[in-house]
């Protein structure tokens, strides 16, 4: 269940769901949040998800998600992968 403030979060971006029906988005699970948001959010939607999930959280999901398999890992752009991979191991380790 997410909290309010990621629940208003979600509502503020909520173009970047625009597949998942309305009435769903406010459920969207940690994974897929982290992932449209590192995938396709401006660098304020991605400072504020640092501040509401905290950094090692979202990179905890991040290098997570990218390990299960190639498929999820493709989820991924590989810039953002790329990015993120050095970002997080210089800030959130």
């Amino acid at each position: 269940m997410n909290s309010p403030e990621i629940k208003q979060f979600i509502r503020e971006h909520g173009n970047l769901f625009w597949y998942t029906p309305d009435d769903k988005k406010e459920e969207i699970s940690n994974e897929f949040l982290v992932e449209t948001i590192l995938n396709y959010g401006d660098i304020d939607a991605i400072v504020k998800l640092f501040s509401l999930m905290g950094i090692k959280k979202v990179a905890k999901i991040f290098f997570d998600s990218i390990a299960i398999s190639n498929r999820r890992k493709g989820n991924y752009h590989e810039l953002t992968i790329n990015y993120f991979t050095l970002v997080f191991r210089k800030y959130a380790h």
